[in-house]
Parts: C-alpha cells; structure tokens; sequence
C-alpha cells in the first residue's frame, strides 16, 4: 500500500478532524477537534504548518498525522513535543514509526531557528492503556519522565461549598484582565514541570483568543486592592459534546501565586465555577493535573470531588544538548 505524505494546510481541516474523530471511537481519550479549531492550530504563530505538520495519505484519505510546536520559552530546556495519531485501521503498518522519524529529525531544524544553543528534548503523551505507543517510543529511546492525570467531576453531585477567604471577590473574567490574568499564570506556574513563560501572543494564541476559550466560564479571584490573585479560565470543546452528548467544561488553567497558596484561594475559584458550570448547563468537569505538582493542586482536585479518569505519561528523548 503506498501513502503520500504531505504537509497539512487550511484545506485538510475537514479531513483532519474526521481522523481525530476516527481514532476516539476506538481509544477514548478525548482530543475531538473542529475544522474550525483544527484551522487555528495551524494558524498558530508557534507552529511552522509546512515543517512542523506531516500528514499520510491514501486514496484521498488522511490517515495519519503528526504535528510538532514550538514553545514560547527554552526555559530551561526547549520542550517540544509530537501530537499525532494513526487511523485504527491503519495501525500497524509502519504509519506512527514514521512519523516519530520525522518529529526526530525535524524537531532539531525548528528549534534551532527560535533558540539556538539551547537544549532541545522531544516529548510524546503516551496514555496508559496505549501499549502500542508506548513499546513504539520505547524502541526510539525515549523514557517517561512525568506522569500526569486527566480528572472528572459529575456536576450532578452534590457539589463543594466553599466561600471566598475574607477581602476577596470572585469575578467572572473579562477582557481587560487578560494581561493581569497572564501574569498569574506565569507567576503560578513558574515551579511548575515543563512549564514556561506565556507571552502576550503565546497567551492569546492558545488560551483566551481560541474558539474553545469561555468567558463566561473563566473567573478571577481578587484582592480588597483590585489586585489579580487567583485565576481559572475554562475551554470546551463542542466536537466531543457531539460525539458523546456529554458537555463537559474543561478547567484549561487553575492558578495562585505561591505568596496566595495555602489561603483556600484555589478551593474557593474550584467551588465557585463548577457551581456556575452546572447553571450554565455543563454535565462535567474535567481538567489534567501533574501527578507530582509540588503545590498540592492534587489534594485540592480530589477533595472537590474530582476522581481520576485518565492515566498518561511524557516520554521524553534529549535531542540537542545546551552549547551555551
């Protein structure tokens, strides 16, 4: 059987997502995408759509794909990773060994072009009912190196009832705190593993100017000062509500700075959306969680109500050592 490969472009939208779709039916792990929000990935200012994408076709089929990004940071280490996935009926005939061949080899080229002399280490999510991936990046070297767990909560269920610490106020999110917002991130996430800086566009790109993105579901913890202290901004994805009839609300970021933790500023943004969620019609939440986060987001999660629905971890292969 012979497949042509190719780059995506904006006219493989349509296909691209029925390949997503395709490969859900069988693996169950979510990643559903719409032609719209499969369009602005490749839009996406951290992706080289003709170097960083590779697709296989086969008689005008797309059944595989592969897309490597880059990130906003090299901080310390420029962590680059491969998405991709392979049609279920053309699994073992070479299509994924391939295209981890071609992340390998082409990881090294985009990278050297945002971060030169800076270490590069490639990366593959390898969920843990996937024995195949797993032993397939095994073969290529790669060895896990942090585990993480993807959460749910029945929003049916009786659900937390935690008040605000005393001097804050919890708001929904509004435009001109996106920067503000940012910063929170950035501040909260600085000890986080893989974590980097996200910049005005790096922020704007994936986070809050994306289709998936919810207002109206993100909220804002702040200070007796007007001050940003706290933040949980929240993603759905439509394709999945169609494929399952379930609409779930994604909790994309959580976050307080390390001088807030401890104060029950997390708790009380937890308690506060998943109370707006189920007003606003949503059956579940979701969100991944570091299975080591060192700022026991964990405990927080489970003492909700969340129970852990998804097992996976990151396999990560050096690629280019630090010449600085």
């Amino acid at each position: 059987m012979t497949f042509e490969w190719a780059p995506l472009t904006k006219d493989d939208v349509g296909a691209w997502a029925e390949l997503l779709a395709a490969i859900d039916e069988v693996d169950r792990i979510g990643g559903r995408e719409s032609a719209e929000a499969l369009a602005e990935d490749l839009a996406n200012p951290l992706l080289d759509p003709v170097e960083g994408t590779l697709g296989a076709w086969e008689s005008g089929r797309l059944v595989a794909y592969g897309m490597t990004m880059a990130r906003s940071a090299a901080e310390p280490v420029h962590r680059m990773s491969l998405w991709g996935g392979v049609h279920p009926e053309y699994r073992r005939r070479g299509l994924g060994g391939r295209l981890l061949e071609w992340a390998i080899g082409n990881t090294p080229v985009l990278h050297e072009r945002r971060f030169p002399g800076q270490p590069l280490e490639l990366h593959v999510e390898v969920d843990s009912r996937n024995e195949g991936l797993r032993a397939l990046v095994a073969r290529a070297g790669m060895k896990p190196v942090r585990w993480f767990y993807g959460m749910t909560l029945d929003l049916g269920a009786e659900l937390p009832e935690v008040s605000p610490p005393e001097g804050l106020e919890i708001i929904a999110y509004r435009d001109d705190l996106e920067d503000a917002a940012r910063e929170v991130r950035n501040r909260s996430f600085a000890d986080h593993w893989g974590s980097v800086q996200h910049t005005p566009e790096s922020w704007r790109s994936t986070i809050v100017g994306v289709r998936a993105f919810r207002p109206e579901g993100s909220f804002v913890a702040l200070d007796a000062s007007g001050e940003c202290v706290g933040i949980l901004l929240t993603h759905y994805f439509e394709a999945d509500t169609e494929a399952t009839g379930i609409r779930e609300a994604w909790i994309q970021i959580i976050g307080t700075p390390r001088e807030w933790r401890g104060r029950g500023v997390a708790s009380a943004l937890l308690a506060h959306a998943l109370g707006e969620f189920r007003a606003q019609g949503y059956d579940t939440a979701g969100l991944g969680v570091d299975a080591d986060n060192p700022t026991g987001a964990l405990g927080i999660y489970t003492r909700a109500g969340f129970e852990i629905a998804r097992r996976a971890a990151y396999h990560g292969l050096p690629l280019v050592p630090s010449t600085a």
